[in-house]
């Protein structure tokens, strides 16, 4: 999170049905875009979220290791689909159903990301809020060095038992 001063508060903001999020960043995660709505819900301005890197946003309830698995996934080459709790500057939070994409030009360097990111569906939150707080709590419990690998953990065993990839699990909330 780029500003610890900013203190999380009970205050959601939803979605709307027609809302999308939209953003770009460069390959290190600086946003290079976004758009009106972003702006709305991020509580920031254009100036000061350009250039910025995209964990402006980041909630601290999201647990490390989803971050993790989705950087994984991106500077592979691969697109990812995850839910994500995101911070305001006035610490409200809002929940978005995101899809990123890594960006080429048409040699096929990496430009950088594209993130569009959407309502989420209010059941799917349920599953994946209770399972992001028992990600977390593995992370607190394990530390700092060992976060990621401790809530790493609850994720693949929750995965294993139900035989879906990330990606088949988040698409079929």
């Amino acid at each position: 999170m780029k500003n610890p001063a900013i203190q999380p508060t009970s205050v959601e903001r939803l979605m709307r049905e027609d809302d999308f999020i939209v953003s770009k960043t460069d390959p290190k995660g600086r946003i290079t875009y976004c758009n009106r709505i972003f702006i709305e819900f991020s509580g920031y301005t254009e100036a000061e979220l350009l250039g910025s890197q995209h964990n402006i946003v980041r909630h601290p309830d999201m647990p490390r290791a989803i971050y993790k698995l989705l950087w994984d996934t991106i500077q592979a080459g691969n697109e990812c689909f995850a839910y994500v709790k995101n911070m305001a500057r006035d610490g409200s939070f809002y929940w978005v159903f995101a899809n990123v994409t890594p960006s080429y030009d048409q040699d096929g360097k990496l430009l950088g990301y594209l993130s569009v990111r959407r309502k989420p569906k209010p059941e799917a939150l349920k599953q994946v809020s209770a399972l992001y707080a028992q990600m977390l709590a593995a992370e607190k419990q394990a530390g700092a060095k060992d976060a990621i690998a401790a809530s790493s953990r609850i994720l693949n065993d929750l995965l294993a038992q139900q035989g879906k990839s990330y990606e088949e699990f988040v698409l079929s909330l």
